[in-house]
């Protein structure tokens, strides 16, 4: 036992100890005594390839290239509260050690020796080192090269020309290389205007620059900002009173669509773009690459785009919003989107009345942060190409109201529920086990009173039959039904993607903040018959060397909806516009959508889609929901956004042959066989029951009677399946909703 034990130690030490003391000892060595080798020259400064983009036409719209990727600047300009910031965090002991810390390097080798991942611990000597001469390849023999070099240049430059070389060239996100770079992109500012807020901002982005961009996260760079200006209290390189001050000072991303905070505010601006023919879409373009390739790939990486872009349409969509937006001014403002069901191309998109005046893109939404990459500068993979990826806009997202209801309803058929199944529809109702002044819902205009079928009451958007509904469905099965369909805004759990606080049965009106690209997008699913492509700006993407990089015209739909049931949705909402809230969309061919309008007036929607196209049209202000800039009393989706919504398609289709829906397949099999496996499976033979045509009875074998009719939800489910709303207290709802 003694002899194995020994024999095991024996190997331990010849086949790990000796070798890591002998790497130590020649790397002490090489940092520790005189060598005569001479550095060799640092690689040459940050080169771009432009990325050029072309519409699906073939034309190009715009090119991708670094802007004021790296500012020159002097090393007398850079302030030393910046200087300092940068080493509390970085590097404390910066000016006391020899270029490298032994230690974290022996740390780091003995992590890739047991395979895991190369421990961070580098100094700032040693990232300059990295950046200028030994690239970012994970390996022992770099990680010893590093030290060496960081070790000789540490013994032949003074310290500050060290961390000048560094901070003139280390990468701080949103493209840009250097401080100098760095604060003129995000405070447009020269250096030497810096206040200590902003020092210890890019002084946090260091670490991580994709996950702590202050556009992309503002709440992680804040988090990490004030982690700065705590290690620089702590290590007494700032007075309390300068502590407070900056403290005080949080981040604030300007644009037109968020009002400042009063008091102090460290301001992020948004990227200054170049100009182009269609700023709003070439905007999307650029987010939506970013997100999934990341910035240096996209705009350094030589890149063929060629977009879904559609510009007949794009002129279309255009000119139906400007239209719209006649006589009105800021921050009156509408967006629309539209998508092509077969293939998820977006074709158009608009997210404003002027992309000069306002960068913000309201057609997109807002965003969880970045996942935080595991290793210091490591940079996350893409999502998988058929997911949808949420593409941050900073308008945030707006409540769709009733617009939303189309996804309770496919869950309803799912479950079971036929549109013909008969409501009451009081004027008022108030949701079970709720209490608080947020509990009860109203119809527009008290309205209702008599019973009616779930279709009559998607037609004329009856809240208070939904609101039955959603108890009877479930929020999270709603909130389900709405992610898979591609809602990104809102987690299949019922939680809000961002905030991540729960909808409850508020979901149902259209509590969440969405996007138009996200309502576009998802209503395809159902013109599509329950066929999903992701939507996309992209058709194919080539690299320097022509190799492709990414091709969705070869991509296979994917079914996230039973044909039955998408079907039967489009049979129902195609009755809003031929007889219900939405005849301002009639477009004489057949076509089908929905509603949406929010209390007080603060959003109107109208989400519809033809055979050949999906498209959402949200017309508000870009302030948010303010009740001093409310739409006009009376403004509701069936009024200028179905109008805007009927002059875009009707353009955009002159010369599209009409095309009718499949006609719906019964959802009765579909009730009938849930029931059948509530039963066990057990055929209960031949019934008798009532024919509804009122021509008599008749025999089949293995179906219950008809669900048409009975029980009505004024009878509390046996079957319901979720949590009804908590009380009010909870509750994410800010508004009620109209349709």
């Amino acid at each position: 036992m003694h002899k194995a034990i020994r024999a095991g130690l024996v190997f331990f030490a010849s086949a790990v100890l000796v070798p890591i003391g002998t790497v130590g000892t020649v790397l002490g060595a090489f940092l520790f005594l005189p060598l005569p080798a001479t550095l060799p020259k640092p690689k040459p400064g940050v080169t771009s390839s432009m990325s050029h983009v072309y519409d699906i036409n073939g034309n190009e719209i715009a090119v991708f290239r670094e802007y004021e990727t790296s500012i020159p600047i002097q090393q007398k300009d850079i302030p030393e509260m910046l200087k300092q910031a940068v080493v509390s965090i970085e590097d404390k002991r910066f000016y006391s050690h020899g270029g490298v810390d032994p230690q974290g390097t022996l740390r780091a080798m003995w992590a890739d020796i047991r395979g895991q991942a190369i421990q961070g611990g580098s100094t700032i000597t040693q990232q300059y080192v990295k950046n200028a001469y030994t690239g970012r390849t994970r390996s022992v023999a770099r990680k010893i090269r590093e030290a060496i070099l960081a070790s000789q240049l540490d013994r032949q430059a003074p310290k500050d020309e060290i961390l000048y070389r560094y901070l003139s060239t280390i990468y701080l996100g949103g493209g840009a290389y250097g401080v100098g770079a760095a604060t003129q992109t995000y405070f447009r500012k020269p250096i030497t205007q810096l206040t200590l807020g902003e020092a210890a901002l890019l002084a946090g982005v260091i670490r991580a620059p994709s996950y702590y961009d202050p556009r992309l996260n503002p709440d992680g760079a804040e988090s990490r900002r004030e982690l700065v200006l705590q290690k620089m209290l702590e290590q007494k390189r700032i007075t309390p009173d300068q502590f407070n001050s900056a403290m005080a000072a949080r981040i604030f991303v300007v644009s037109g669509a968020t009002k400042p905070p009063k008091g102090p505010q460290t301001d992020i601006y948004p990227p200054e773009r170049q100009q182009t023919q269609f700023p709003y879409f070439v905007d999307y373009v650029s987010k939506y690459l970013v997100a999934k390739y990341g910035h240096d790939k996209v705009y350094r990486g030589g890149l063929r785009i060629q977009t879904s872009l559609d510009p007949a349409l794009q002129s279309d969509a255009e000119g139906a919003v400007a239209n719209a937006l006649k006589g009105t001014k800021p921050p009156r403002e509408m967006s629309l989107v539209t998508v092509e069901p077969q293939t998820g191309f977006v074709k158009a998109l608009v997210g404003g009345r002027d992309f000069g005046a306002s960068q913000v893109n309201l057609a997109l939404g807002a965003c969880p942060p970045p996942a935080k990459p595991e290793q210091p500068g490591s940079d996350v993979p893409p999502p998988p190409s058929d997911q949808p990826i949420c593409v941050p806009g900073g308008g945030g997202g707006r409540q769709p109201g009733s617009s939303f209801k189309p996804f309770t309803l496919g869950k309803a058929f799912e479950q079971g529920t036929t549109p013909e199944r008969v409501f009451s529809a009081p004027t008022a109702y108030t949701y079970r086990h709720c209490t608080g002044p947020n509990c009860t819902v109203h119809n527009v205009e008290g309205e209702g009173g008599a019973a009616m079928t779930l279709r009559s009451a998607t037609v004329h958007s009856v809240n208070t039959v939904y609101a039955q509904l959603v108890e009877q469905v479930g929020y999270k099965n709603t909130a389900e039904m709405a992610h898979r369909l591609g809602i990104t805004r809102v987690n299949a759990d019922g939680t809000d993607a961002v905030t991540g606080r729960p909808f409850f049965n508020s979901i149902v009106l259209g509590s969440p903040d969405v996007a138009p690209l996200d309502m576009a997008a998802a209503y395809s699913v159902f013109a599509a018959r329950g066929l999903q492509n992701v939507a996309t700006p992209i058709v194919k993407i080539e690299d320097s060397t022509g190799a492709v990089l990414e091709d969705n015209t070869k991509r296979e739909p994917k079914r996230v909806m039973a044909e039955v049931i998408a079907d039967n949705v489009t049979n129902v909402l195609q009755g809003v516009i031929g007889g219900g809230t939405g005849t301002g969309a009639n477009i004489n061919r057949p076509a089908a959508g929905k509603t949406g309008t929010t209390d007080d007036f603060g959003n109107a929607w109208f989400v519809g889609y033809t055979p050949t196209l999906s498209t959402a049209v949200w017309y508000g202000n870009s302030d948010g929901e303010d009740p001093a800039h409310a739409l006009p009393h009376g403004t509701y989706g069936g009024t200028l956004p179905a109008r805007t919504w009927a002059d875009f398609m009707s353009d955009a289709l002159k010369d599209v042959p009409a095309t009718e829906f499949d006609k719906p397949a019964p959802l009765k099999p579909v009730a009938d066989e849930l029931d059948r496996q509530a039963r066990g499976f057990i055929d209960p033979g031949f019934r008798r029951y009532p024919d509804q045509t009122g021509t008599g009875g008749k025999y089949e074998q293995g179906f219950p009677p008809p669900r048409v009719g009975a029980p009505t939800t004024t009878e509390a489910p046996t079957t319901t399946t979720e949590v009804p709303t908590p009380s009010s207290t909870t509750t994410t709802t800010r508004r009620g909703v109209f349709g």
